[in-house]
């Protein structure tokens, strides 16, 4: 298993008292050294992502704007996204990271990847940095996958929708996007409607889950929903988006899982695409002992291993959602 959470990452300057912290970093490797996982992991090369990668996804003038307002000194994007002198590179890095991971699969027999960086991605839309997020980090990866001829689905498992990765794909038919998240709740996209445009009509895959849904209903989402979708869609690879702010715990949302029922989630993806073609890098999650225990589950299910740090859950809200997802799927197709 391919891990990396380096302590570089910590420098990333999200401004005083914001959830989005360097202490998220040490969470992750403590959460994998407490469980015992030391032993399963191989490191990944950190790098700094090229202009060339970066702008398969994002516009010239973003990375431009981007690296001048932190050579400045930085300050705040938006209203929450707040960067240092040395951001724009962090950022960078972790797009280049995820990428020597994607590379270092292809090149070992390791089973998958998972890669801790800061700041996190899924909300940077093309032209824009948003939601704590810079680059698209899985993004830049998939359109990596996508051009060397081989089809990708980005999965996201994060509290909130990934607006930017589905904006960046909506009409491309080589990339798949599939997500559950919190609705209603930021940045309030992520419709069951919202299935893709042009091309890629039907490679967008939404499936919105109330507050206090409990991880039964997302793995039978995975049984009903998600495997006949990727697998009629057929990819070689899997990107997960793995925001850990689904847990009970998480300050900023209000979903019902558990470090459980991430372990679970994680195997029963893992199953869609064939074994060494999984990486997974994180997102979001602001409780520091939900994002210890969550990136250990995650890490053992990659690798094959079981471990359940707390019970998954059952018997919660989610079933009408999930139900409600499956109609518009069938709708469409």
């Amino acid at each position: 298993m391919l891990f990396s959470a380096e302590s570089v990452f910590e420098e990333h300057d999200s401004g005083a008292g914001h959830p989005e912290r360097p202490a998220r970093m040490r969470a992750v490797s403590e959460g994998v050294s407490r469980h015992g996982l030391r032993d399963l992991l191989l490191p990944v090369a950190v790098r700094e992502a090229t202009d060339a990668e970066l702008l398969r996804v994002h516009d010239a003038a973003h990375l431009a704007r981007t690296a001048r307002f932190c050579e400045l000194g930085g300050g705040y994007l938006d209203s929450d996204t707040h960067v240092g002198r040395t951001s724009e590179s962090l950022a960078r890095k972790g797009s280049g990271t995820l990428l020597s991971a994607v590379e270092a699969l292809r090149d070992t027999s390791a089973s998958a990847a998972f890669v801790a960086a800061r700041p996190p991605g899924h909300h940077a839309t093309a032209a824009r940095a948003m939601g704590f997020c810079l680059y698209n980090h899985v993004a830049v990866a998939a359109a990596a996958i996508r051009d060397a001829g081989e089809r990708v689905v980005v999965v996201d498992i994060d509290a909130h929708h990934g607006n930017g990765t589905q904006d960046i794909f909506e009409s491309d038919p080589g990339v798949m996007y599939v997500s559950w998240h919190q609705s209603p709740h930021y940045p309030y996209t992520g419709h069951v409607e919202e299935a893709g445009s042009g091309a890629g009509v039907g490679t967008t895959l939404n499936i919105p889950m109330p507050a206090g849904a409990t991880g039964d209903h997302y793995r039978q989402a995975i049984v009903d929903l998600v495997a006949p979708a990727v697998e009629a869609f057929g990819p070689q690879w899997m990107l997960i988006s793995a925001g850990f702010d689904a847990h009970r715990a998480d300050p900023l949302c209000d979903l019902g899982l558990t470090s459980g029922d991430v372990s679970d989630i994680g195997a029963d993806l893992a199953q869609l695409v064939p074994r060494g073609r999984v990486a997974a890098v994180l997102e979001g999650g602001y409780d520091l002992q939900a994002v210890a225990d969550c990136s250990a589950a995650l890490v053992a299910s990659l690798a094959g291993v079981q471990l359940h740090p707390e019970p998954p859950t059952s018997g919660g809200p989610g079933s009408t959602f999930v139900e409600a997802a499956v109609q518009a799927r069938n709708r469409l197709v």
